[in-house]
């Protein structure tokens, strides 16, 4: 079921699959800037809706001109609705048919965000993608209670059709061409997420997630629910899979027919010296690699590795707790996952993507 695909935004075009590069509060955790993201090939940046609106403000970032004019990124910008909390910060929240109640995790005040105010929010930050809010309930949660949960997801979907289309059509709208995906749930319940992905799907959205995953459930629940719902989402229109993952489950998820990714890991791996190489990781703090002169891998094109940094040097960087040596790990980290997106486009250009998956599936497990 792999796919390769080009989406037009008013930011420029994506070419699919993709891996969105995460800067949460409009900016990678390591230290990189809009030029770096630039220098490792990034396409797409992923910003987070509750983070932006609890600090600064988009309502501040809307007086900037914006989040692209606010963090000078220029490319696409897919910011996520805000549901995830509702997930993530389960201490901090109530759940009603309007919205959410949250205190924040900052100081404690109130906030609430339904559908509308994650829409609100999302049109003044100007992303090129809008996510809906939804609710993501645990993966292996009741069925009872993911019924209902699915369900309120679909009304919320309706709302936030009908204030996108509301904000997209004001004048002072920071970007009147701002795109809307939907998100499909269920958790395990395959007759469920079929459902839903069935009802989602009549609406004529611009994209459509996969949501709910990398929660709690194996790695096989996870390939199956791809495998039994991406078939009833539009084909025309991107798939993605939100927060996943690892090398290894973008590989799979690709076969599965997904299209867009993103995931903390290669950032935060990054930042504890864990880095990404095509024959598995390197923990760049052991002592093996106290006089290494070697690149973190001899053939990455990253600026880190082709600029001639040593792993002796990055494991100096490291255990000094030297910020340099967490912006190296973190630029490498994600050049990988960039460069792995390419292999997979080209290797769907080329019409030997089979042989690509086991051929990398193998690399990827030889160990360092």
């Amino acid at each position: 079921m792999a796919k390769r695909a080009r989406m037009t935004t008013v930011h420029g075009v994506i070419e699919t699959p993709v891996f969105m590069n995460v800067a949460t509060a409009g900016a990678i955790k390591g230290g990189l800037s809009a030029d770096d993201l630039h220098s490792i090939n990034t396409q797409v940046m992923l910003c987070n809706t509750y983070h932006l609106h609890v600090r600064t403000g988009d309502v501040k970032i809307r007086q900037m001109g914006g989040l692209h004019a606010f963090t000078r990124w220029d490319r696409p910008i897919l910011t996520d609705s805000g549901g995830f909390q509702v997930f993530s910060l389960s201490d901090l929240r109530k759940i009603k048919e309007e919205g959410v109640s949250f205190k924040s995790h900052i100081d404690g005040a109130h906030i609430f965000m339904g559908p509308e105010q994650s829409m609100q929010i999302q049109s003044n930050l100007g992303s090129t993608i809008a996510m809906a809010f939804d609710e993501c309930p645990p993966a292996l949660a009741e069925r009872s209670y993911v019924e209902q949960s699915v369900a309120r997801t679909t009304r919320w979907l309706e709302r936030c059709r009908k204030e996108m289309n509301r904000l997209n059509s004001l004048e002072e709208t920071v970007n009147p061409q701002q795109l809307l995906f939907g998100i499909n749930q269920g958790a395990v319940y395959q007759d469920i997420r079929t459902d839903h992905a069935k009802a989602i799907a009549e609406m004529e959205l611009d994209g459509y997630a996969v949501g709910g995953l990398a929660v709690g459930e194996t790695h096989e629940q996870m390939y199956s629910v791809i495998e039994n719902t991406v078939p009833y989402l539009p084909k025309d229109t991107p798939t993605y899979l939100m927060g996943v993952g690892t090398p290894e489950n973008i590989i799979e998820a690709v076969y599965r027919g997904i299209d867009f990714f993103d995931c903390v890991y290669p950032s935060r791996n990054g930042r504890h010296g864990n880095l990404y190489t095509d024959h598995g990781t390197l923990r760049i703090r052991n002592a093996r690699y106290e006089t290494d002169t070697r690149p973190i891998d001899e053939n990455c094109g990253c600026p880190v590795c082709r600029g001639g940094y040593s792993r002796a040097y990055l494991r100096h960087l490291m255990k000094a707790d030297e910020a340099l040596g967490l912006r190296f790990c973190v630029m490498h980290n994600l050049y990988f996952y960039n460069h792995l997106m390419q292999e997979i486009r080209d290797a769907l250009d080329a019409g030997c993507y089979e042989a690509y998956r086991k051929r990398k599936l193998a690399d990827l497990s030889e160990g360092v």
